[in-house]
């Protein structure tokens, strides 16, 4: 569990995808502070966040409502922020692991490459190898 958690944290942290979670909850606590502070119906802190979450991620219970100015200015805001926010995680990531496999295969590929060039000074047990690569690399292709 620790492997694939510590990997997901080095992928969202080499896409910049932590800053993009980051910068949206920035917006969000900046949002459910003003919303507060402007918005009659807010009452306390926490409501503004609620408020501020359920706006960003489009639910829109409708438990709170903005009426004032500035809290549909932020609401809008906030709103945006959210929807953009989903909207590039997963494609910054998906990117980053495509571009991720297609370099592991080139690597795969260039290491396979260079032992073919090199067949005759290979041991029984390297061209066995090889030669179970070849066959497993025909079955997935034929797919």
């Amino acid at each position: 569990m620790k492997k694939p958690l510590k990997r997901m944290i080095h992928l969202l942290n080499h896409t910049g995808t932590m800053k993009i979670f980051f910068a949206y909850l920035i917006v969000l606590c900046i949002g459910a502070v003003l919303t507060w502070i402007f918005e009659p119906q807010v009452q306390s802190l926490w409501d503004g966040f609620w408020f501020c979450f359920v706006a960003s991620t489009t639910i829109g219970f409708g438990d709170i409502t903005a009426v004032t100015v500035i809290g549909r200015l932020v609401v809008i805001f906030v709103t945006i922020c959210g929807i953009l926010t989903v909207a590039m995680v997963p494609g910054v990531v998906v990117a980053y692991y495509t571009e991720y496999l297609k370099t592991r295969e080139r690597d795969t590929v260039s290491t396979f490459l260079e032992k073919l060039e090199n067949l005759p000074e290979l041991n029984k047990q390297e061209l066995k190898e090889i030669s179970e690569r070849v066959r497993e690399f025909k079955k997935r292709h034929k797919k």
